[in-house]
């Protein structure tokens, strides 16, 4: 099952107008969405813990998880991540 995950094809579709990616068009992408929320969810736990150094610690893993998930999203869109103005590629 887990060879499925690692697979190539395209995750997210490419915004029409913009830059940047839609809503997930396969598992994979709802799967790598929800890791990423669920994983936001336990660092925002983490901040409001009151342990010593917890607030900062939060901010640096908010930080490092959110442009992991950046990346791989931009590398698993249909197309890449470019500005397009509403035409079909």
């Amino acid at each position: 099952m887990l060879h499925k995950l690692f697979e190539r094809g395209d995750w997210f579709p490419p915004k029409r107008y913009g830059y940047g990616a839609g809503l997930p068009i396969a598992w994979q992408g709802w799967f790598l969405m929800a890791s990423y929320l669920g994983t936001l969810a336990g660092i925002a736990l983490l901040d409001r813990s009151g342990m010593p150094g917890g607030r900062a610690l939060a901010l640096a893993l908010f930080i490092v998880v959110t442009a992991c998930f950046l990346i791989a999203v931009a590398r698993r869109t249909q197309g890449g991540w470019k500005w397009r103005w509403g035409q079909r590629d």
